[in-house]
């Protein structure tokens, strides 16, 4: 065994490095905290190729002098904390000295800063961690830090590095997020020289969300603003109307003390005050800001400050959780977006005349207008026509199901929920929702498999705005859902028009589908190179828009919903593995209530 010896700085940083710097979107962060700390206005953030081979963060804030640059270059050097009492109220974004000499070890790295009261600035370049040149420079007053071929003296650092896209990806997403943290700051992201966005110092919030994330999603939010004055706690910021939700929570933003966290405190109480406002196993997109005494907070518990650690997680927990709930309380209900109904405009692969008149019903609404929000009505509307429309599943049950089919007699519909039939065997008890999620699983899955799906056209095509790794995403997989009646064009850097859409979906709930789609590519996109688990997937995505128990239901509808669940090829579960139906036969009937016929 080796003696024990100390590390050489040069190896230390190194090691810094990979704790603090994992990738090229923590060099943007540390430096872009390090620019607001500075007092700057104005941001911007170049980078090509990922951030892999170049990164330029420059700000106008009050520089440094030359001394103070080069000092700032070792290790541990900070002009934010004092002693280790500083620690319990951090008021910071950077404060541990280790970002510049962690990055400057791994790059090829150069510094050019300028106070206001010097002449001119100074200007360092370090290659691998050793000092190569420092001499002065002209520029104006703030600082410029650019790094070049990063983890270039850690090769096996780099082989971990995602491809450029992705890493580029990451990089514009944190930028959004500082640039929300930070309305009052202009902010200018470029990759390759081109601008991805530039957004100039905004009083209103939703004006920057507006800009960099989208307009759309402005409208959606309502405004926060809840203060406990014992606790000096004070939550603002935007939160989601009732019935608006997401998928992941890539949208649901939280920022204490304006430092944007991944907090499960703060996670769980927004996600608890939306229970029953919208859909089970969505999030709510929202930007809330947390102020609170520093000293009530510890951002130091990891080493790239992404969590912080509360004092008292529970007064903080129930003060952001009364604080939404009492927003969505003041806030009147809107129709969820998953039941919205909107009649198709056009049919490219069916004429008009193909598509007949939904029934009319003396009790509206009824349950055909309802239970399949996506599919055409007249699959169970008028389930006698002898040519029914090609988007419909087609009767290809045996003779036995059939006669079973005929045989279930409805007996009563029990609380919007379930359906209660007569056969010669026994009772049987129908889940109505569940019925609805297998029919409607097997009908798309069919579709999907024919060489020709029927789609509709939109009359104004739907645009469709989506962060870089979504976009990234949806592009690889665009050509594969524009055969499966989409019709989706690239309309710009991370924009998309919607044209088509198949004729199982209702225009209405293009954008919401797709977004969903996108962010289950995300989550599971190395399975999907089977086409099969990508139409299953698809399916179980449009059934999650089906029978709700707060839709009406009628006797015809409830019948002719048995007949086509029993044409199904898996009849007994949903394509979640829940049970359809479940029956009791006479014979137990029997022996239960003490009968001897």
């Amino acid at each position: 065994m080796s003696a024990i010896r100390i590390l050489p700085d040069r190896v230390a940083n190194q090691i810094a490095a990979g704790e603090v710097i994992e990738r090229p979107v923590a060099v943007v962060k540390e430096l872009i905290e390090n620019s607001i700390d500075a007092g700057a206005n104005r941001i911007e953030v170049e980078f090509r190729n990922g951030g892999k081979s170049y990164i330029r963060i420059a700000d106008n804030g009050k520089g440094m002098t030359s001394d103070d640059a080069l000092l700032s270059l070792e290790r541990h050097a900070t002009s934010k904390i004092q002693d280790a009492s500083d620690l319990n109220k951090i008021g910071s974004f950077g404060f541990r000295g280790e970002a510049l000499p962690s990055i400057a070890s791994v790059s090829k790295f150069t510094l050019r800063t300028k106070t206001e009261a010097c002449e001119h600035g100074t200007e360092i370049k370090i290659n691998g961690g050793k000092l190569i040149d420092r001499k002065e420079c002209g520029m104006p007053t703030g600082t410029v830090i650019e790094v070049a071929q990063l983890f270039n003296s850690v090769p096996a650092r780099r082989k971990f590095l995602k491809t450029d896209p992705t890493e580029s990806a990451h990089i514009t997403y944190t930028t959004r997020l500082f640039a929300v943290a930070h309305p009052k700051i202009a902010f200018r992201v470029l990759d390759s020289g081109r601008v991805l966005f530039q957004s100039p110092a905004c009083k209103d919030l939703r004006d920057r969300i507006g800009e960099i994330w989208s307009q759309q999603l402005a409208k959606d939010l309502i405004p926060v603003d809840a203060e406990d004055k014992r606790r000096n706690y004070r939550l603002t910021g935007l939160t989601a109307k009732p019935g608006v939700g997401r998928t992941t929570r890539r949208e649901l933003v939280t920022l204490v003390n304006q430092r944007p966290v991944d907090s499960r405190t703060l996670g769980f109480a927004v996600l608890d005050a939306y229970h029953g406002h919208i859909q089970k196993g969505r999030y709510p997109p929202a930007f809330l800001f947390l102020q609170i005494d520093p000293a009530e907070v510890d951002v130091n518990v990891h080493p790239a400050k992404r969590e912080v650690r509360f004092r008292d997680d529970g007064s903080i927990r129930r003060f952001v959780l009364e604080a939404i709930s009492e927003t969505l309380r003041k806030t009147e209900p809107i129709e969820s977006e998953t039941y919205q109904e909107v009649v198709p405009i056009r049919s490219k692969s069916a004429a008009p005349s193909a598509i007949p008149k939904p029934a009319i019903t003396p009790k509206p609404p009824v349950f055909e207008s309802k239970v399949y929000p996506e599919i055409s009505k007249p699959a169970l509307a008028q389930p006698e026509l002898a040519s029914p429309p090609p988007t419909l599943l087609e009767n290809t049950a045996s003779l036995e199901e059939q006669e079973r089919s005929t045989e279930w007699r409805l007996i009563a519909i029990l609380r919007q929920r379930y359906a209660l039939f007569e056969t010669p065997r026994g009772l049987i008890v129908l889940h109505i929702r569940n019925a609805d999620q297998r029919v409607r699983f097997e009908l798309i899955c069919k579709q999907f498999q024919s060489d020709s799906i029927p789609s509709q056209g939109l009359l104004i095509p739907e645009p469709l705005e989506l962060e870089p790794l979504a976009a990234a995403a949806l592009l690889e997989h665009i050509e594969l859902l524009n055969k499966q009646g989409f019709q989706i064009e690239q309309f710009g850097r991370n924009f998309f028009r919607v044209e088509a859409v198949p004729t199982w979906l209702t225009p209405d709930r293009s954008e919401n589908f797709i977004r969903d789609f996108v962010d289950l590519l995300r989550q599971r996109g190395a399975a999907f190179k089977d086409h099969e688990i990508l139409w299953e997937a698809l399916a179980q995505l449009a059934v999650k828009g089906s029978y709700q128990k707060n839709d009406n239901l009628n006797e015809t509808a409830a019948q002719n919903l048995a007949q086509k669940l029993l044409s199904c090829d898996k009849p007994h579960t949903t394509p979640f593995g829940k049970p359809t139906f479940t029956e009791t036969s006479w014979n137990e009937l029997n022996k239960r209530l003490g009968d001897d016929e």
